[in-house]
């Protein structure tokens, strides 16, 4: 019998000494796809996958996408895959994102994970930029590193995980660029994260309540992302922390 190369062995290729290698795989293969597609930088969507089509939130996740993506398609020609809009690429927020991107005819990434209960993509993600991440620290990081800006509809566990990182990481300043964060949904951020009893309590700065935008319209999210995009990220196209 012929014997195995140890990176075609499924036996090791899926020990616990060949992690590192696995882990490694979800930083090259990711990268060389999105470098082959020519995409920069990217305009990430998080949200709960329960808050289906027709719902107030859903249908505003849509159209920011939709909006943003012809925005970014109206740039000068060497800019015109800056901003992609990126999903976690299942169903509800992540799906309306995903589809607004797409019915504006722009490239739109999904970054799924595999769960125990398992999900699948969302069809409106661009076939080429579909990607599927075993590690959950690999799929922030990506999420985190290409982002420009984010926008943040009401979700649960996993929303709240991804909007905390990102703002500890702004507010610590490991994050150097600029990183505007949109929290869309006045009613429920108000509820659900009570900034004001934070500064009150002493835990964090007054100044950090800054680091969202808070806002129920569409227009002014687009508009506010627009002008910060425009001033902060337009001049400095490429991944970065």
């Amino acid at each position: 019998m012929k014997p195995i190369k140890s990176y075609r062995n499924p036996s090791f290729m899926n020990s616990d000494e060949a992690r590192p290698l696995r882990i490694l795989a979800e930083y090259l293969e990711p990268e060389r796809r999105l470098a082959r597609h020519g995409i920069k930088d990217t305009l990430v969507f998080f949200g709960s996958a329960r808050l289906q089509e027709g719902s107030v939130y859903y249908e505003a996740a849509r159209q920011i996408a939709f909006r943003m993506t012809q925005w970014s398609k109206s740039l000068s020609p060497d800019d015109q895959r800056r901003f992609v809009v990126c999903t976690g690429g299942g169903p509800g927020i992540m799906e309306a994102a995903n589809r607004g991107a797409s019915e504006a005819r722009g490239f739109n990434i999904g970054m799924t994970i595999s769960l125990p209960h398992e999900e699948a993509a969302n069809p409106y993600i661009t076939r080429e930029l579909s990607f599927h991440f075993h590690y959950f620290f690999m799929r922030k990081f990506w999420m985190a590193y290409m982002a420009k800006a984010i926008l943040v509809f009401p979700g649960g566990f996993g929303t709240l995980d991804e909007l905390f990182e990102m703002l500890t990481l702004k507010q610590t300043q490991r994050m150097q660029k600029p990183m505007p964060v949109v929290l869309f949904g006045n009613d429920y951020w108000r509820e659900v994260i009570n900034f004001d009893a934070l500064v009150r309590h002493g835990t964090i700065a007054a100044k950090d309540v800054e680091l969202v935008h808070r806002t129920d319209s569409v227009d002014d999210a687009c508009q506010w992302l627009m002008r910060h995009l425009t001033e902060e990220a337009l001049g400095h196209p490429g991944a970065m922390l």
